[in-house]
């Protein structure tokens, strides 16, 4: 073996093992959706009147889990603005119940995915009008924890269309509504990760793309 070829040959495998531990350390884009049980996340006006509010320890404590392994959320343009207004007017309510949560979700950073805005009002909050492939492998190629997705539905459509969504968590809430919005736009396999029931009537999915 020469000594150039053992050189060059050093030097690719360490490319490799670099390459490979990039991929081995790369953040996951983790979803958490409201869904009912036909399929739809939202009403036909976008109307979320149907999801289900009293939920019990068990649900929340895996809902804390998902915050707790995440350092960033990700919001589409439609949904940011009730989004923010809603979690920094709750976390200047100390004896609510959500009052934790709600500092959680102030304190989190906030990227905002938009083609027309180059500002949103709020705290920790910063838009993107990148490409969003690009902009989503670069966040996820960046140290930190996990980084959650709650919506909207347009948004995570785009997200699953493009193949960026790394677990996808449903609650299915126990109720049918007809017609609405969905998250689909094709056939998409997926496997079954974890199921579980909750007393409040959610069952949770937990998916992987296959």
């Amino acid at each position: 073996m020469s000594t150039a070829w053992s050189a060059s040959g050093e030097a690719v495998s360490g490319a490799v093992h670099s390459a490979r531990r990039r991929k081995e350390v790369m953040r996951k884009l983790k979803l958490q959706m409201q869904v009912t049980v036909d399929g739809y996340v939202a009403g036909p006006e976008g109307q979320l009147d149907w999801m289900k509010f009293d939920m019990d320890a068990g649900l929340l404590a895996f809902i804390k889990h998902l915050t707790d392994t995440s350092d960033t959320i990700l919001l589409g343009r439609k949904m940011t603005d009730g989004f923010i207004k809603y979690w920094e007017h709750v976390v200047t309510q100390k004896d609510s119940p959500e009052y934790e949560f709600a500092q959680k979700m102030v304190g989190l950073p906030k990227v905002v995915f938009s083609k027309t805005l180059q500002h949103v009002e709020g705290k920790n909050v910063r838009v993107e009008n990148a490409d969003l492939v690009e902009a989503v492998k670069r966040l996820k190629s960046q140290p930190g924890k996990d980084i959650v997705v709650y919506g909207g539905a347009t948004f995570v459509s785009s997200l699953i269309e493009h193949g960026l969504i790394d677990e996808m968590n449903f609650f299915v809430n126990p109720i049918a509504i007809g017609s609405g919005m969905r998250i689909f736009k094709a056939k998409t396999p997926l496997k079954l990760a974890a199921s579980t029931a909750y007393p409040s009537g959610i069952v949770v999915n937990s998916y992987l793309p296959k």
